[in-house]
């Protein structure tokens, strides 16, 4: 590791000092003024941001490039949003997010070559970049750094030719969608575009394996210097996204040893960025499972493990080509997303399962048919999925002049739903089919009257119901059936349905932040859950559940084929830190990632994590700044968290093997 470059970057982040606010910060207003169009406005913005950066090097850094600008104030004014929110469906800030492109295309051409097939803003755009990085190298030759001028005589104008020149192209393409306004700008398939770069440096002896790991550290590095001003929700949460491993475009399974360095720089450097996700499935080496395994020991929250034999098949089920499947990368957070051609919006919504079942208990439960019941949730979610794909029309977004350049069309134009508490909707269904509808040891008006008063008037039925009632997670068939065939109904509810761009629905598993926003907003379940606590996140158990062990988890997840809730959505499993100072131990979880993968699970993250370091950092947060823990899709520092989130992560399952 480069200490020195760690140091000033991740410890002391003193870059952060030579920082300054975009001007004007009226930019939309000014730009509304001059009736400027929204091409013509993110163009400027760009070319204006790269006039505004003063470049810096630092003596120890090889990749270089870092922001100054500080903000990126919006093209659009709140009122012209607000008018095209009248007209339009937006989602989220309505900037392009959540895509993986083609970078290697460019790297292996050069913008200039790139610029005879662009249109006028793209070659604005590329010429005000261009004219950055020579602002770069003339710093570097100032500076006496002659192999930074080297590297910045080549790229970005023209081909990169080796390992150093390739990534470093990469940073200046990927800091240009950030300042164009683009967001979580997935890295994709890494390994398998950066791989001739390595091998023939390697070959040609101008890299050796320790030399090729530091220019990778160094890379890896370049990814956390603006993070805490990227788009997210929290610092982490910026779509930085990596994907390892996986079939070739023949369905031959690889692994090469730039992966294996990936991994072993990340398990080095332990920053949240690149966030690692490893491609498996039935035909993965054990080597790999262990070394997934060891960066898991590092305690960053990944990687997160994609099942190959799962996800290909239900993505060409959906209708992408077999090729493309092959080829899938991850997005921001879980979600399957296509490079280069994909336009996929992934995360347009949320269906809240606990809502649905709690409004099927409510209309059902005094029958005592558990079927009918049932069959009202059925209803209910056909209902939900309509209403949600029925509300989003003529999708309106920012243009992206130099993100476009980076792929070839807009093959598929799919949208996705998330699927927020399923473990929670089948348990509180499952409470009300064993002591309603079967035991009759509880009458719905009392299952109502506990419900509406939090509990507060019934403690017995409380304790029944969150105490005894069976859990998703706890190995229990019944329960678990019931959560497939929840699962089945949203797929059911979305087959067939195309959106406005002409892609199909996809259902997920995953949650984003809604296991706590939409927890917030429902009030007491059956399952034993009090008002607006939170849900399990993702595809989890719920908060309640007593589960055994790893193991049962595993397979009480992994009981329904997930083929057809393909959006994406993993287990997460949070173990003890304290396993992994055993070898034993360590070989234990690597199998317990392999059981999971073998038994049909799709995805799957592990968080290494100790309470009473938690616990600890939340009484003296200094001490603990590096103290890093998986959120839902993403890691962050623990006490950058929101207070919400850090309660959560604490309230999970801990594991020990």
């Amino acid at each position: 590791m480069n200490r020195e470059l760690y140091d000033f970057y991740i410890i002391n982040k003193a870059h952060r000092a030579r920082r300054k606010p975009f001007a004007p910060e009226n930019l939309a207003e000014v730009y509304a003024a001059e009736g400027l169009s929204p091409a013509e406005r993110v163009c400027r913005r760009f070319e204006e941001v790269c006039r505004q950066e003063v470049p810096h090097i630092e003596p120890f850094e090889k990749i270089v490039m870092v922001r100054t600008v500080s903000t990126l104030p919006d093209c659009m004014t709140e009122g012209e949003w607000a008018e095209i929110r009248a007209n339009h469906g937006v989602h989220e800030n309505g900037y392009v997010s959540n895509l993986c492109l083609d970078y290697s295309r460019t790297i292996s051409e050069g913008l200039l070559a790139v610029r005879r097939r662009a249109d006028e803003y793209q070659r604005r755009q590329i010429d005000a970049l261009i004219d950055l990085c020579d602002r770069y190298r003339d710093l570097a030759r100032e500076q006496g750094r002659e192999d930074v001028v080297a590297v910045l005589d080549r790229v970005p104008r023209y081909s990169a030719r080796d390992l150093r020149e390739a990534l470093q192209f990469f940073r200046i393409l990927h800091y240009s969608l950030w300042i164009e306004g683009d967001y979580h700008n997935c890295l994709g398939r890494f390994d398998r575009y950066m791989y001739p770069y390595f091998a023939a440096d390697i070959e040609c002896g101008k890299l050796d394996r320790a030399s090729a790991l530091e220019l990778i550290e160094d890379f890896f590095i370049s990814f956390n210097k603006d993070s805490d001003i990227y788009m997210g929700i929290q610092q982490g949460d910026n779509g930085q996204s990596m994907v390892l491993g996986g079939v070739d475009e023949e369905g031959i399974e690889s692994f090469n040893e730039l992966a294996h360095l990936c991994l072993e720089a990340s398990c080095e450097l332990k920053v949240i960025d690149p966030k690692i996700n490893l491609r498996v499935s039935k035909n993965t080496p054990d080597e790999i499972y262990r070394k997934g395994t060891e960066l898991t020991r590092a305690g960053l929250g990944f990687p997160q493990y994609s099942n190959d034999d799962v996800v290909i098949d239900g993505l060409v089920r959906l209708g992408y080509d077999l090729e493309d499947a092959r080829n899938y990368a991850v997005a921001a957070c879980w979600e399957f997303i296509i490079p280069d051609c994909g336009n996929d919006i992934a995360n347009l919504g949320a269906v809240d399962f606990p809502a649905l079942a709690d409004r099927a208990i409510r209309e059902a439960a005094h029958t005592r048919d558990f079927e009918k019941i049932m069959s009202v949730f059925e209803r209910e979610m056909q209902a939900e999925c309509d209403r949600i794909t029925s509300s989003v029309k003529d999708i309106w977004v920012m243009p992206a002049p130099m993100l476009d350049l980076l792929r070839d069309g807009k093959k598929y134009n799919n949208f996705g739903l998330h699927g927020s508490g399923i473990a929670v909707a089948a348990d509180a269904l499952m409470a009300v089919k064993k002591y309603v509808c079967d035991e009759k040891k509880v009458d719905a008006e009392r299952l109502f009257a506990a419900l509406d008063s939090n509990y507060d008037n019934d403690p017995e039925l409380f304790h029944l119901l969150r105490h005894k009632s069976p859990k998703m997670g706890e190995g229990n068939d019944e329960v678990d059936g019931i959560a497939g065939r929840l699962m089945d109904y949203f797929s059911d509810a979305l087959e067939g349905k195309r959106n406005c761009l002409g892609g199909v629905w996809r259902a997920g598993t995953g949650t984003a932040m809604n296991y706590i926003w939409q927890g917030s907003k429902l009030g007491a379940t059956a399952d034993g859950r009090r008002a607006g606590d939170s849900y399990g996140t993702n595809f989890s158990p719920s908060l309640l559940a007593k589960v055994p062990g790893p193991l049962t988890d595993i397979e009480s997840f992994t009981k329904h084929s997930l083929a057809r809730i393909i959006n994406g959505g993993p287990l997460t499993l949070e173990f003890s830190g304290d396993i992994f100072k055993n070898a034993e131990s360590l070989d234990k979880v690597a199998m317990l990632v392999k059981h999971f993968i073998h038994r049909g699970g799709h995805q799957l993250q592990l968080n290494a994590v100790s309470l009473e370091d938690m616990k600890a950092a939340q009484k003296d947060p200094d001490n603990y700044r590096q103290l890093v823990v998986r959120v839902w899709g993403w890691s962050g520092y623990f006490v950058e968290l929101d207070r919400e989130y850090q309660e959560h992560v604490m309230s999970r399952q801990e594991y020990s093997v």
